[in-house]
């Protein structure tokens, strides 16, 4: 019994020294998507393949059809649908016929919206997207301009199906493509990173 107690004890300690490893705040990841001279960039090119087969970039590009066609685009997330770009609002009804497959979201790029309720949603499109056509899906997330509301969806997906901790995930995203989420998605991925470390839900815990 005394034993029993003592690994008991020392897993405890061992969790909450975890815990404070993954303790980040907004200014970290605000740091993290800053370029070398501590200035944020906008987005280079129209759209970036972030992670294999997980396109990120802008409304443009998603109401070009042959385009996405081209790149071999399965499945469209809109995480600004409702809004109008160039009076052409992409929608179910836009795609309809093309055999691409759509889904959207109409969040706002503002600090008090709450884009984590879409979390989970977006995880299982992107998750779904990808295993089409036996794993060769591809999948073109999008807002406006491909650099806060999109990016920010790419990086909990990779939170919660690839088990990567917040400053991982979004490393992983802006190494491939300038991206600047606002404040209070920054603050809910943060919350998300919490919760995720406390389920012992990451590779490196």
């Amino acid at each position: 019994m005394k034993k029993i107690r003592s690994r008991s004890f020392t897993h405890t300690v061992t969790r909450q020294i975890d815990m404070t490893d993954f303790e980040v705040s907004v200014q970290q990841l605000n740091d993290l998507l800053a370029n070398g001279s501590g200035y944020y960039s906008l987005p280079s090119h129209h759209f970036n393949e972030v992670f294999p087969r997980i396109y990120v970039g802008n409304a443009f590009v998603a109401m070009n059809v042959m385009r996405l066609k081209r790149l071999g685009i399965t499945h469209i997330l809109n995480a600004a649908e409702g809004v109008s770009f160039m009076h052409v609002n992409t929608n179910a009804e836009y795609y309809a016929g093309t055999g691409i497959a759509y889904h959207g979201m109409p969040a706002s790029d503002t600090d008090h919206f709450d884009l984590s309720v879409y979390f989970e949603e977006g995880a299982d499109f992107i998750e779904k997207a990808l295993a089409h056509k036996d794993g060769k899906g591809k999948v073109y997330v999008h807002c406006r301009e491909g650099y806060s509301r999109s990016p920010s969806l790419v990086i909990a997906y990779l939170m919660l199906r690839h088990r990567m901790d917040v400053r991982s995930a979004v490393a992983t995203v802006r190494h491939k493509r300038e991206i600047g989420p606002n404040d209070g998605f920054l603050r809910q991925l943060c919350q998300l990173n919490e919760r995720l470390a406390s389920e012992g839900k990451f590779w490196n815990q």
